[in-house]
């Protein structure tokens, strides 16, 4: 039987392979359609088998938020390319719209999920088919609680999300999250904080305090004042605020609600140096500075039209 371009457009629809091992598949099985599909997908097994050494180092990472649920989805490939593909990222979207409808609790659950009546673990072998890719789910994270919140960074290569002890109105959840992602706390609070991590920072301030010649008996003292400046830079609620320095994470949500506060994030960073923090805190203060900027112009327009004697609608009309 002679393949038709009908033939190949129906089966590219429902593989979404490439016209040419479309055409291949269809002509290995005669135009039989859920034969040609077996094929494509066995080719993208095979294709995943040979390249699993392979380091899957680029990716996409999209973040979602509901009421009271929140995650984070990163899909790894080996290249920038395929990362910024259209069908890529739509795949990633779809694996965390599945994921957050059914309030999944681990990678392992994501992968049993079903998207359009098909697991996802075999949604993505089918994708390293069409691209000859190595591609993975290679971190999936989520949270519950009373108030959520998430933040993708441009290039899809982080995302945050966050929980709070109640609702939270969607700019200030959004500021939380950003200040995650650039600022990247160790931890919600000094309490929460790892207890190896605190061990690890007072021999280093205690080691350093030695090395400066400071007297022995003045070490442990140096230490704490040293340890009490790293909760002040890596917890969150104890961070400057990235868009007003005067206020801590925590003032800056008492100063919204005197109940509010966050109770959980998660960071999922893929290929993204900190030196990108300078490009957030930059995206967020030049709203600020905008705002700046429309109050002096409106001051400036008012106090021109004062020194004139002319009213707002008379320089209006003019």
């Amino acid at each position: 039987m002679a393949v038709t371009m009908s033939d190949i457009s129906k089966l590219r629809k429902l593989t979404g392979a490439g016209m040419m091992d479309c055409k291949k598949a269809l002509e290995e099985t005669n135009c039989d359609m859920d034969a040609a599909v077996e094929i494509i997908r066995k080719k993208g097994q095979a294709v995943a088998a040979k390249r699993e050494d392979r380091e899957a180092s680029e990716g996409c990472v999209l973040s979602a938020a509901t009421a009271d649920f929140c995650a984070i989805v990163a899909l790894k490939c080996e290249t920038d390319f395929v990362a910024k593909n259209e069908g890529f990222v739509a795949l990633t979207k779809a694996i965390l719209d599945a994921a957050v409808a059914a309030k999944a609790k681990s990678l392992d659950e994501v992968k049993e999920l079903e998207v359009n009546g098909r697991k996802v673990a075999d949604l993505i072998v089918e994708e390293i088919g069409k691209t000859g890719e190595k591609m993975e789910l290679g971190a999936y994270e989520c949270l519950e609680g009373a108030g959520t919140t998430c933040y993708d960074h441009l290039g899809n290569k982080l995302s945050t999300i966050a929980t709070f002890t109640k609702p939270v109105e969607r700019q200030v959840g959004r500021n939380v999250a950003m200040q995650i992602a650039s600022m990247n706390p160790v931890s919600v609070s000094r309490n929460d904080v790892p207890k190896e991590i605190v061990e690890k920072e007072f021999e280093i301030a205690r080691d350093k305090a030695r090395e400066e010649g400071k007297p022995e008996a003045m070490l442990d003292k140096i230490a704490e004042g040293r340890l009490n400046k790293f909760y002040k830079e890596s917890c969150l609620l104890e961070q400057e605020f990235i868009m007003d320095p005067a206020l801590t994470i925590e003032k800056y949500l008492k100063g919204v609600d005197a109940d509010l506060t966050v109770t959980a994030f998660k960071r999922v960073n893929l290929n993204v140096d900190e030196c990108n923090r300078t490009a957030i805190i930059k995206k967020l203060r030049n709203r600020e500075v905008a705002g700046v900027f429309l109050l002096h112009y409106v001051l400036l327009f008012w106090l021109c039209l004062k020194a004139t004697g002319r009213s707002c609608s008379v320089f209006l009309w003019q």
